[in-house]
C-alpha cells in the first residue's frame, strides 16, 4: 500500500487581496503556546534555546530568520517555526519541563491559528478602521504587539515595520477576518492620520 503525503494548507490557500495595500495568507506556521513561569530560568532557559533568541519583554516580539517568539500575557509566550516543526519540538519542551520539575504547558497549536500579513504604507490606518487598539507609532512600534480584537473577532496585531503587520486570529474565523482586512486596505484613506 503506498503512502499518500498532503501538503499543509490555511483555511484561506494563499489568498491575497490586492488594493491600496495589500492583505495576505501567510501559510502554514509552526506554532507552540507556552505557559509558565515567565521569571524561572527553568522555564526560560528550553523555550530561548528552542527558539534560539531571548525572551521578549512585554508586549514585543524577539528572534528572526523563521524562529521568533510572541510575549502573548504575564504567562503565556508563542514560538513562531517553521511548519511541522512542532509536532516533535513541543513533546520534547514539555519532556524537559517534566525532567526538572518545572510547571509549565506546551501545546502545538499550529493549526489552531492564521497568520495575516498587511503591508502598506496606509497599514496602520486600515488597522485602525477595525481594531480599538491604539495602533499609532508612539503605542505600537515596529516590534510590538497587542492582543485586541478586529470588528468581531479576537486577534493578536504585530507590528513588523512602518509598512507590515501581522494578523494572528483563529482558524475558524481566517476567513472573516481575511475580508474584514481586505476591505479596509482596498481604498486609501483621504487622509493620513498615523
Amino acid at each position: 500500500m503506498s503512502e499518500t503525503s498532503y501538503e499543509p494548507v490555511t483555511p484561506l490557500l494563499g489568498a491575497i487581496s490586492e488594493g491600496a495595500l495589500s492583505v495576505r495568507d501567510a501559510g502554514p506556521t509552526g506554532m507552540i503556546a507556552v505557559r509558565g513561569d515567565l521569571t524561572d530560568p527553568g522555564f526560560t532557559g528550553p523555550v530561548s534555546a528552542l527558539a534560539g533568541c531571548a525572551l521578549p519583554g512585554v508586549w514585543r516580539a524577539s528572534g528572526h530568520g523563521g524562529r521568533e517568539l510572541l510575549w502573548m500575557a504575564p504567562d503565556e509566550l508563542l514560538l513562531l517555526m517553521p511548519y511541522g516543526e512542532p509536532r516533535l519540538a513541543a513533546p520534547t519542551l514539555q519532556a524537559e519541563f517534566d525532567r526538572q520539575g518545572v510547571h509549565a504547558l506546551v501545546h502545538d497549536v499550529s493549526d489552531m491559528r492564521v497568520r495575516l500579513i498587511v503591508e502598506g504604507t496606509h497599514m496602520r490606518e486600515a488597522l485602525a478602521r477595525l481594531t480599538p487598539a491604539d495602533v499609532s507609532p508612539a503605542a505600537l512600534p515596529p516590534g510590538s504587539l497587542r492582543r485586541t480584537r478586529i470588528a468581531q473577532v479576537a486577534a493578536a496585531l504585530r507590528i513588523v515595520s512602518e509598512e507590515q503587520a501581522e494578523v494572528l486570529c483563529f482558524r475558524s474565523v481566517a476567513d472573516y477576518a481575511f475580508r474584514l482586512l481586505g476591505g479596509a486596505a482596498r481604498n486609501a484613506p483621504d487622509f493620513e492620520y498615523f
